[in-house]
């Protein structure tokens, strides 16, 4: 009998306990929107599996994400990020960091909440998808375009349209697991 789970998680405890336990389910936590949103933007050109397996890594170098902190990051402690192995040690996504901690404290300060922000993008609710194959899943759509784009004047950076759509598909703003998968369900129920 085959597994009925999305066949991308396939093979992989890591991966199996992510799409089991966080992929898809709707999160309006402000603080962990915001470490999804880091996290996304450093798997920029890598598999994801490569990000979650560093995720302790960047809670530990990245102060928990904490916003304030990062947002104060200074040179001295720049380099000593893109010494630590235990993080992807890409110059520009380091900074990157830095930038969208600065941002996403202003865009609380303007709005209140960075759940409230991003949500507005699909009407407050999850996007419930039907798709029956990966090959139906997109990798980006007007949605994420928009979402990008505002992002993207609100002072973010690696924040494309492709990472907003795996930022919403991972926060549950979107919800693309398979309607084969149990969890496809399972997202929907409350609490």
């Amino acid at each position: 009998m085959s597994d009925p789970a999305c066949p991308w998680c396939l093979g992989d405890p890591l991966y199996r306990q992510y799409h089991d336990q966080e992929w898809g389910v709707p999160c309006r936590d402000d603080h962990k929107l915001f470490e999804f949103l880091l996290l996304e933007g450093a798997q920029a050109g890598l598999a994801w599996i490569t990000i979650l397996r560093k995720r302790e890594n960047y809670r530990r170098a990245f102060d928990q994400f904490d916003a304030a902190k990062i947002a104060r990051y200074s040179d001295k402690r720049v380099a000593k990020l893109l010494a630590d192995p235990g993080i992807v040690r890409n110059r520009l996504k380091v900074a990157s960091a830095i930038r969208n901690a600065r941002a996403y404290l202003d865009i609380r300060e303007r709005h209140g909440s960075f759940a409230d922000y991003l949500w507005q993008f699909v009407d407050g609710e999850p996007v419930i998808n039907h798709f029956t194959t990966m090959k139906q899943v997109p990798a980006s759509t007007p949605l994420s375009d928009l979402m990008s784009k505002c992002l993207k004047k609100d002072g973010f950076n690696f924040v494309g349209s492709t990472i907003c759509y795996a930022f919403m598909q991972a926060t549950g703003m979107v919800n693309d697991h398979l309607v084969s998968c149990p969890r496809h369900r399972e997202v929907q129920l409350p609490g």
